[in-house]
């Protein structure tokens, strides 16, 4: 029986913080509260002048993935080695098929490369197609593999781009299963016309990318996509916020009372769109991601939708292809391979820039970088809670800590870091997976292969809600 105690140190869940030790057997969190006896064969984490917090989930990462003809850097061990380092404990990854593929079949593949994981892991299912066959496997993921969200790219035209009849259809089905939609939103059709005048006008690097991806781009999906699933009646949650426009089309959603949720990624709260002007070819193209960072004016819109809880998850896109690979669009921009790094990172640099600036407490620190994920996809308080009965994923965070960020200490394998230089205040001093210490002042000892899989249920179904549906629509007597 594996036993930890960690001892002295400052509990912060979502709701609170309190002084507690913590007491963890065979993986699971067994007491919380002061003064607790130690049992004799514990191994003891002194965490004074520190805080325990839920370990980080980061619900939107690329692990492994076959993309634009390249193949990411890191795969599951060791993308998910390189969120241990940085405190983050379950990642949330993309099952992705190839249009017309089986979804059951492009499962089974993420499974496999998955296997290898460090930490607990989970899958969101893409929908990039559509026939009956398709419907049939979305309950199948559903029911018996415990996969209650479905991706949707509304870019990336002739190749993964959902069109509205797939929306339609995939978000009605997600209603009926109790599965929670969510979109890349930025218009495709735009985006490819964009990409050919940019070029026309013989811009050709890297920083023609945010020329053919303007805010307008991602605000009109945003919109669309959130207009759907109102006429559905289903919720929505919208990845990778990334402009004023779209986070204010989440909030006025938001205050009529639709369930809408967005998620932020930790890059485009402190990088702006001057990346992309970098003499050096490698460097501009190293940030080459979509949506693409911004002007600066966009990241106060974002951090402001964190504080008033109209955005309410963080997440990286980790997506790690290398300066060879970007190298594949050298002449034509729109052939770099979308993608960067930031697992690793995440909390620290959210921490740095959001509870050391007083944006963020942090309960709400922890509200975003785990709670808020947990119960979006109805994994709390198994995850993203110090509470007893909850998995001990943990990490003891020393906010007087300091490092550095940079590509020659990173876990990634990538060969870039987007933070690169940023030294932040607040760090992992020891994260802790399962109940096992694996990261400890420095050391890392992730496990290849330790990491689950976590099934997450289906939401109750929404009968209240199809109900009211069915009666707003029903012909209104008329009276004479």
């Amino acid at each position: 029986m594996s036993k930890l105690f960690i001892r002295g140190g400052t509990v912060v869940n979502a709701d609170r913080a309190f002084r507690a030790d913590v007491q963890c057997e065979d993986g699971k969190i067994v007491a919380v509260g002061e003064n607790l006896s130690v049992p004799a064969d514990a191994t003891i984490v002194d965490a004074g002048g520190q805080y325990v917090m839920p370990g980080g989930i980061d619900p939107h990462t690329h692990m492994q993935l076959p993309f634009m003809g390249a193949t990411t850097m890191d795969d599951f061990f060791t993308g998910t080695a390189a969120g241990l380092a940085g405190g983050t404990t379950t990642i949330i990854d993309f099952v992705i098929p190839s249009p017309q593929q089986s979804l059951m079949e492009a499962y089974q593949t993420w499974r496999g490369w998955a296997e290898k994981s460090a930490s607990d892991y989970s899958f969101h299912m893409a929908i990039t197609w559509w026939d009956e066959s398709v419907k049939h496997d979305m309950g199948t993921l559903v029911h018996d593999e415990g996969i209650n969200s479905f991706k949707h790219f509304m870019a990336y035209k002739n190749a993964i781009m959902c069109d509205d009849e797939t929306l339609v259809n995939s978000f009605k089905r997600s209603l009926e299963l109790g599965a929670m939609p969510t979109v890349h939103a930025e218009n495709g059709e735009l985006v490819f016309l964009l990409q050919k005048e940019v070029m026309g006008l013989g811009i050709m690097g890297p920083e023609g990318h945010p020329l053919s991806r303007p805010p307008t781009v991602e605000a009109e999906a945003a919109n669309r996509a959130i207009a759907i699933a109102e006429v559905l009646n289903v919720p929505i949650y919208v990845v990778h916020v990334s402009c004023q426009e779209s986070a204010e089309a989440i909030a006025r959603a938001r205050a009529r009372g639709q369930r809408v949720y967005g998620e932020v990624l930790a890059g485009h709260l402190v990088v702006d769109d001057s990346v992309y002007r970098y003499p050096d070819f490698a460097t501009a193209a190293a940030h080459v991601m979509s949506p693409p960072f911004r002007p600066k004016g966009h990241q106060e819109a974002l951090w402001r939708g964190l504080q008033s809880g109209n955005l309410h998850t963080t997440a990286t896109d980790h997506c790690t292809f290398c300066a060879a690979q970007k190298a594949a669009g050298k002449d034509d921009f729109s052939k770099i391979p979308n993608g960067c790094g930031g697992i690793e990172e995440r909390l620290a640099v959210i921490w740095d820039a959001g509870v050391n600036t007083g944006r963020l407490t942090p309960s709400e620190f922890v509200a975003i970088t785990s709670a808020n994920t947990a119960k979006l996809f109805n994994i709390y308080p198994q995850k993203g809670s110090v509470s007893v009965g909850a998995d001990a994923d943990l990490v003891v965070w020393d906010p007087a800590g300091t490092k550095t960020l940079s590509v020659k200490t990173q876990h990634s394998k990538g060969d870039f870091n987007i933070f690169e230089g940023r030294t932040v205040r607040g760090i992992p001093s020891h994260t802790v997976s399962q109940g096992k210490l694996v990261f400890v002042q420095g050391d890392l000892r992730a496990e290849r292969g330790v990491g689950r899989y976590i099934k997450r249920p289906a939401f109750g179904a929404n009968f209240s809600a199809a109900q009211l549906r069915a009666e707003t629509l029903k012909p209104t007597a008329v009276v004479r």
